[in-house]
């Protein structure tokens, strides 16, 4: 396998021979000046060039010596080049920095401070070429708008690209945030309908009184202002998709009506009184427990039945290991090509921000802070304080208290989606209720006012 290359340009024999042992790990190649430099750059793409501003013809000035970083990254945008400067000139340096130069360092040459900034420099530089291979390859697997690398979310992938070539409904659970319609969607374009409308519609986004005739239609003169005849969302999915988003969210009413059209394949529309045959496939995402909401009486279970032959849960973003990182680097290619920057990655700091982060917004949530990361940042990477997560310290990086974090941090979870009550908090996380309540002792989240009732932050308490 062939060792990564760095570039050495330097007229100085003398350092010369200095570098060439001190990178034992890699292709060390050299040139004396602009003219040997340029085809070397053009042949063998190094990653990585260290050249000395003091080049020949002007080896007392830096005219030379910026106009071979001009040319170089001209033929290499994407190498990291590092100047070498004497005592005395880091506002030359600066300046390099400024016009494309990736860091520099003062002579005389200390080994092993060039060899930190040329290993980070190598691993930028591989950074970034994930970035741009992740770009190209985006839309090559048959699920096109998922970006992942975890297995639990490739998993739901291929059940996905299994359940595209069935008309069967298909009802998709996950926090706001994680991909649910990018799922529904493909779900469409990969199954027979692909070709057909797709046609979705946010339930707990449009007010009651005007879901119906969103999701019916309306005849002309069927209510105040009524002045034409109007076709539904549903209707006009003839033949395709109907995405019905935060389903939970469906008023009991329409539930009804809803149920009426899955059984009869047909609708009326708001003062009509002719049934309209209507084809389509329905596709139903929430983020609420549904069988809690049956329980409670807010949601019919026969519509349940009919919406759910198959269910596929989407993990969030906590719980698909890599994708933090890996997403991140995706929207920043993405907004560096919309926004015409080109910012050249993320600080370690901030790589690990982003993965120690419990993204409670999701996918959505992690888009949002590298977009204004993008346009915001003052430097050539993205650090915390552009995303505005707090940077990680060594107390984070200790296992057994991630671990601890982690597990009150699911408990937490458990409790206010059970409002409080044990038991049902219990058969979430998969414990007895006796294990349940010796974990919130040991976290401090006891609060217990009697035997069977347990307090958490925005809720009066109930039974368990």
């Amino acid at each position: 396998m062939t060792k990564p290359a760095i570039l050495i340009v330097e007229d100085d024999p003398g350092l010369l021979s200095q570098y060439r042992w001190a990178f034992p790990g890699r292709t060390v190649l050299t040139a004396a000046s602009r003219a040997e430099a340029l085809p070397i750059v053009e042949k063998e793409s190094p990653a990585v060039a260290i050249i000395d501003l003091g080049l020949p013809p002007d080896p007392d000035g830096v005219s030379e010596g910026f106009a071979t970083l001009a040319a170089m990254l001209r033929v290499a945008p994407e190498m990291k080049v590092i100047v070498a400067t004497g005592n005395g000139s880091r506002q030359n340096a600066l300046r390099a920095v400024a016009v494309g130069a990736h860091d520099f360092y003062e002579k005389p040459l200390e080994i092993e401070v060039l060899r930190l900034i040329v290993e980070r420099s190598f691993h930028l530089h591989a950074l970034e070429a994930e970035n741009r291979r992740l770009s190209e390859a985006t839309g090559t697997g048959a699920v096109k708008r998922i970006i992942t690398a975890a297995e639990p979310m490739l998993r739901v992938c291929r059940d996905i690209e299994k359940l595209a070539r069935t008309d069967v409904p298909v009802l998709l659970l996950g926090e706001s945030g994680t991909g649910k319609e990018a799922l529904a969607r493909a779900l469409h374009d990969l199954g027979p309908r692909g070709a057909k409308p797709f046609v979705a519609i946010n339930c707990g986004a449009i007010p009651e009184t005007l879901l119906e005739s969103e999701l019916f239609g309306y005849e002309r003169g069927a209510f105040t202002g009524a002045a034409k005849q109007t076709i539904g969302r549903i209707e006009s999915a003839q033949h395709g998709t109907l995405f019905l988003d935060e389903i939970g969210d469906l008023p009991h009413a329409l539930q009804v009506k809803l149920l009426r059209f899955l059984q009869e394949q047909a609708i009326e529309r708001i003062g009509g009184r002719q049934p309209i045959p209507v084809d389509v496939r329905i596709i139903s995402a929430t983020n609420q427990p549904l069988e809690q909401q049956m329980e409670a009486g807010n949601f019919r279970a026969d519509l349940f039945y009919r919406l759910n032959p198959v269910t596929v849960r989407v993990p969030p973003l906590r719980e698909r290991a890599g994708d933090a990182v890996l997403l991140a680097r995706y929207f920043l290619t993405c907004y560096n090509r919309e926004i015409g920057r080109n910012l050249r990655g993320f600080t370690e700091n901030a790589l690990t921000a982003l993965a120690g982060h419990s993204w409670p917004g999701n996918v959505r949530e992690l888009e949002n802070r590298v977009k204004r990361a993008t346009i915001m940042a003052e430097g050539r990477v993205i650090d915390c304080a552009d995303l505005e997560l707090a940077s990680a310290d060594a107390s984070d990086l200790d296992l057994r208290g991630a671990r601890l974090r982690a597990e009150r941090e699911v408990i937490e979870r458990a409790l206010v989606q059970s409002r409080g009550r044990v038991a049902p908090a219990a058969r979430l996380l998969g414990v007895s209720r006796p294990t349940l309540y010796g974990l919130l002792e040991a976290h401090g989240l006891g609060g217990l006012a009697e035997p069977g009732l347990v307090l958490v932050p925005g809720t009066t308490g109930e039974q368990a």
